[in-house]
């Protein structure tokens, strides 16, 4: 049956060009330039999906988008603007927008767009070429360790301020067909980069990846909380920094458990097995990865007093122990640190609630939620690392005093390990 769009635009031109963008593709249109013509259309018509620009007469979209889902909550709305910000996207998406999209956009975004929030979208193409890393066979592991490609069931989002450029950010995380990956996507030009280590172009104080002129930074919560849910398919809408909330992952568990985890169709991911131990050393610092049944990891915290040595083993059972065990830890450091990286122009946003300050006698801005939080933090930056290897790892992690530069090395020796195992079978295969 075909499905009738509503468009709303003060601006004819604009009209008629999605009118025939979306004819094209067999959909009613039906157009309104104002929003008291568009609440009749709502009405009337019934259509399938709306999208709404911002700047309209009398009414402004995001009002608009307010008043529809309020009288029609099960619309689909699509937000388009000319002056995209964060600030407006996350608060067309907590109203119910299914998606925002700044002008000009290409066509295949806008029916990207369209086919999530209708959920017609198919497996997506690849947003660039990569070489996989390679699937373990299904008997090699078993039937019990390959796991479903997972989604989240709607658009949800946070905002806060960047931990080191004190700007106030925010995501936005969509559904994503499955086959797509976790990718993030610029809010204003669509540039995007994979969460694959081949893009981790900066490990210092927090991993960033970066692609053809657009960085995502401050990555590694949201993807420990992707690792720690089994997340494989998601967009995630942003400009320059992850926010830190509270220096924890546990508003993005939060946020995928409103959203809802949903398993989809075709094929499942296969978890890659270690099969020898891959080591990472460094003056005093080390990660190394060998076999086990299980996902574990053992890190080992040194720093000087009133921190001392701290260690926590680290057993994976699934979402909830990721969620009660490591997600409510912390981003921590000592003050005299806060000092000399604002110096360096980071940690700008750094502030009492948003991380754990230490001074000279101890934890100097509130209580710590465990005895050992900041060991267990450090291996939420560990998780968050590890993801980077686009599938879930089977082995037990073992660290010691490491950064995001170690655990990314880590994860670059584990992909030239599979790459070359899986090299291997293609010869041993065609020699039988």
């Amino acid at each position: 049956m075909q499905r009738t769009i509503l468009v709303v635009d003060d601006e004819e031109k604009i009209r008629q060009s999605l009118r025939g963008v979306l004819s094209d593709e067999g959909f009613s249109v039906v157009e309104a330039g104002d929003g008291r013509r568009a609440r009749e259309l709502v009405d009337s018509v019934r259509p399938d999906l709306a999208i709404l620009d911002v700047w309209l007469p009398e009414m402004d979209g995001i009002a608009l988008l307010e008043e529809i889902k309020t009288s029609h909550p099960e619309l689909p709305v699509i937000i388009i603007c000319g002056h995209a910000n964060i600030e407006a996207a996350v608060r067309a998406t907590r109203l119910g927008a299914a998606d925002f999209i700044e002008k000009p956009f290409s066509i295949d975004t806008l029916l990207g767009a369209i086919a999530r929030a209708l959920g017609t979208a198919e497996t997506s193409e690849p947003a660039v070429a990569l070489e996989p890393p390679p699937a373990a066979s299904v008997e090699r592991v078993g039937e019990n360790g390959v796991r479903p490609q997972r989604t989240i069931g709607k658009s949800v989002v946070a905002s806060g301020q960047g931990l080191h450029s004190g700007v106030r950010t925010g995501v936005i995380l969509h559904p994503m067909p499955p086959g797509s990956g976790i990718v993030f996507q610029s809010l204003a030009t669509e540039k995007t980069v994979p969460a694959r280590v081949e893009f981790a172009d900066s490990t210092g104080y927090a991993t960033t990846l970066s692609r053809g002129g657009f960085s995502a930074k401050t990555v590694e919560h949201l993807l420990a909380t992707m690792h720690g849910y089994g997340i494989t398919n998601l967009l995630v809408k942003m400009e320059g920094e992850v926010p830190a909330l509270d220096g924890s992952a546990l508003e993005f568990c939060r946020l995928v458990e409103e959203a809802r985890v949903v398993e989809q169709p075709g094929g499942g991911v296969a978890p890659f097995v270690v099969r020898r131990r891959h080591l990472v050393e460094e003056k005093g610092s080390s990660i190394a990865i060998e076999p086990d049944p299980g996902f574990v990891i053992d890190y080992t915290l040194d720093y000087p007093q009133p921190v001392g040595q701290q260690r926590y083993v680290f057993h994976y059972r699934g979402p909830e122990s990721f969620k009660s065990e490591i997600a409510p830890a912390r981003t921590f450091g000592f003050v005299h640190e806060f000092t000399q990286l604002s110096r360096a122009g980071l940690a700008a946003g750094g502030r009492l609630d948003n991380c754990v300050l230490i001074g000279e006698d101890g934890v100097i801005n509130g209580e710590l939620r465990f005895p050992d939080e900041f060991v267990r933090h450090k291996i939420l930056d560990v998780m968050g690392d590890l993801a980077l290897f686009g599938r879930p790892l089977r082995g037990r992690v073992t660290a010691r005093a490491t950064g995001h530069r170690h655990n990314v090395a880590l994860v670059r020796e584990l992909l030239r390990a599979s790459q070359a195992e899986e090299a291997d079978e293609v010869v041993a295969g065609r020699a039988s």
